[in-house]
C-alpha cells in the first residue's frame, strides 16, 4: 500500500500548492465555501488596479486586459470547464442574480404548464429566487413550486426527481451537487427525462464548478449558473457565471441592461435595445472589473493543471479521507454517496456535536465547514491539499472525538461560519 509520502511525490498537481497563500500551520478544508487566494489572482487584481491608475477611463480599451471585453475573454477561457461553446457562457452577476435572469428569460408559464420543480435540500437563495418569480407572475408558490422530497434528509433519488416531471411542469432547477451531502446528480439523465416531457432543465453548479468537468452542451442542459469563489478561487463575492444553450439565444433577455447590448452598437446610445449575440446578451449592468480580476489568474492555473487531473486527484483525496474516517473515526457518519460518479468535491459527515467538533478542528489548525444542524463538510481541494494533509485531518478528528476535546467548546451553531 502506498504511503501518503509516496502519493504526494507522485502527484502531478503537488507543485500547485506553492501557488496559493496557505497560512503556516493551517490545513484549509473549506474550499467548497471559499477557495484560497492564489498568487496569480493577487497579481492580476493588482494589475487591474494599476490599469485604472495608469489609464483612467482609457482602461476600458487600453492595457493588457481591456475592461470592455474582459468578461467575454474570461468566458471563452472558462467555457471548456463546463463543456460549453464559448458563446454559451458569460462571466457575469452572481448565482442569485443569474437565476433571476435565466428564469426571467426562459420561464413562460401557461395555464397548463406553469410549475417550477426544485428540491427540498437546495440552498435557500435558489428557492427565494424561484418564489419571487412565481409571485411576479401572479402565481402562488405553494401551488406553482414543487419540491422533490428527500428520503434521508441528505440525498435525492433519481426516481423521485423523475416522478415530479409532470405535464404541468415548465422549468426544473436543481443543484448539480447538493451542498450539505456532496451528492452529485446525474445531469444528463435528468435533462433527457425533462426534455421528453417538454420541460426546460436548469442547474446550479455552485458545488461542482472547478471541481470537475461538465458536459453542458452535449448533455443538452438548457441553462446553468455558478459562482467562481469556491473551487475556482476567485475571491469573496467574485463575479459568477451563466450558461445558456445556443438553442435559446434567440430569446430576448428577461432582464435587459446596457451590457447585454451588441458591443458594436453599445455606445450609439440608442434607446432601441440591440442584444448581443450569444450569452453576452444576458449581462445586465457594467461588469465589476475588480471582482473579475482574480479569475484571470485562477483560469491560468486551471489551464495548466487540467480539469481532468483536478477531478482525478479530488476523487483520490475524498476517497482517502472517507476510508480513513470510516476505519478510525466511526462515530462520524458519512452521508456522501459512495460511488465516485455520485459525489462532488467534498465529504459530509454527520455528528450530533458537529458544531463543537468544527470549533475544535479550528483550534487544531484545521479549517472545516459546519452546516446546521449536524454536518461537518471537509473539502480537500486538489490545488492545495495533499494526502499528508488528509492524514493530519483524520488524526486530529481521532484526537478530538476519542478524547472528547470538543466538550470545551460552545454548541451554539451561529458562531461557526
Amino acid at each position: 500500500m502506498e504511503t501518503t509520502v509516496q502519493k504526494d511525490r507522485q502527484d502531478p498537481l503537488a507543485r500547485f500548492k506553492e501557488e496559493f497563500f496557505v497560512e503556516q500551520g493551517t490545513i484549509y478544508m473549506d474550499g467548497n465555501s471559499l477557495g484560497l487566494m492564489s498568487k496569480r489572482a493577487e497579481k492580476k487584481l493588482v494589475a487591474l488596479m494599476n490599469s485604472w491608475k495608469q489609464f483612467g477611463i482609457e482602461g476600458w480599451t487600453e492595457g493588457e486586459d481591456p475592461w470592455f471585453t474582459l468578461a467575454e475573454k474570461l468566458s471563452e477561457k472558462a467555457a471548456p470547464l463546463f463543456g460549453a461553446k464559448a458563446h454559451e457562457v458569460m462571466v457575469t452577476g452572481s448565482i442569485t442574480s443569474n437565476i433571476h435572469q435565466m428564469l426571467a428569460t426562459v420561464y413562460a408559464p401557461t395555464d397548463e404548464r406553469y410549475v417550477i420543480v426544485v428540491d427540498e435540500l437546495n440552498f435557500p437563495s435558489d428557492i427565494y429566487a424561484v418564489e419571487s418569480h412565481l409571485r411576479l407572475r401572479g402565481l402562488d408558490p405553494e401551488q406553482a413550486m414543487r419540491k422533490v422530497k428527500s428520503r434521508d434528509g441528505y440525498t435525492l433519488e433519481l426516481e423521485d426527481v423523475l416522478a415530479e416531471l409532470k405535464e404541468d411542469v415548465a422549468v426544473l432547477l436543481l443543484p448539480s451537487v447538493l451542498y450539505r451531502s456532496g451528492q452529485l446528480l446525474p445531469l444528463h439523465e435528468i435533462t433527457v427525462a425533462a426534455h421528453e416531457k417538454g420541460i426546460i432543465a436548469g442547474f446550479d453548479l455552485a458545488h461542482s464548478a472547478g471541481a470537475m468537468k461538465h458536459s453542458l452542451h452535449t448533455d443538452g442542459v438548457d441553462f446553468a449558473v455558478w459562482c467562481h469563489y469556491k473551487y475556482m478561487n476567485s475571491g469573496p463575492g467574485g463575479t459568477g457565471g451563466l450558461y445558456l444553450h445556443e438553442r435559446h439565444h434567440g430569446l430576448n433577455p428577461g432582464i435587459a441592461g446596457w451590457f447585454g447590448s451588441d458591443k458594436a452598437k453599445q455606445f450609439d446610445m440608442d434607446h432601441s435595445f440591440t442584444k448581443a449575440e450569444g450569452a453576452g446578451a444576458y449581462q445586465v449592468g457594467t461588469p465589476n472589473i475588480f471582482s473579475m480580476a482574480p479569475l484571470i489568474g485562477s483560469l491560468e492555473l486551471f489551464e495548466e493543471a487540467g480539469i481532468t487531473e483536478i477531478r482525478k486527484k479530488s476523487l483520490a483525496l475524498t476517497g482517502d479521507l472517507r476510508e480513513k474516517i470510516a476505519s478510525r473515526v466511526p462515530s462520524l457518519i458519512d452521508v456522501t454517496p459512495k460511488q465516485d460518479e455520485q459525489r462532488g468535491g467534498h465529504i459530509a459527515l454527520a455528528h450530533p456535536e458537529a458544531a463543537r467538533i468544527c470549533k475544535a478542528l479550528k483550534k487544531a489548525g484545521i479549517v472545516p465547514d459546519f452546516r446546521a444542524p449536524d454536518i461537518i463538510r471537509l473539502a480537500p481541494v486538489a490545488f492545495y491539499i495533499s494526502f499528508e494533509d488528509v492524514e493530519k485531518v483524520v488524526q486530529a478528528l481521532e484526537d478530538i472525538i476519542d478524547n472528547e476535546r470538543y466538550k470545551e467548546f460552545s454548541n451554539e451553531r451561529n458562531v461557526v461560519a
